[in-house]
């Protein structure tokens, strides 16, 4: 059986025309930025502690009744997407 020639490729040569710039590099996060993203979980953590324990003897938690939750859990979802941009 006969064998096939072997082919050469020419090395690429990417095109001089092309001006490249440097990409930026992000520095680590502000810790303003840690703290108030600690500060939001932990406060919606103990909005929610809070509720449980003493709900029925503050008056404006009483009044808001089920929308505790939502408070809650909402500086604590607030907190954690806070978590994505942090370096």
């Amino acid at each position: 059986m006969p064998k096939s020639k072997v082919r050469r490729k020419a090395a690429y040569t990417p095109p001089s025309n092309v001006q490249r710039t440097p990409v930026k590099v992000a520095g680590p996060t502000h810790p303003v930025y840690v703290a108030v993203m600690l500060g939001l979980m932990l406060l919606g953590l103990a909005w929610l502690v809070v509720n449980y324990l003493a709900g029925d003897t503050i008056g404006f938690m009483v009044q808001l009744g089920a929308w505790n939750f939502l408070i809650g859990f909402s500086l604590i979802v607030v907190g954690l997407l806070m978590t994505m941009r942090w370096r």
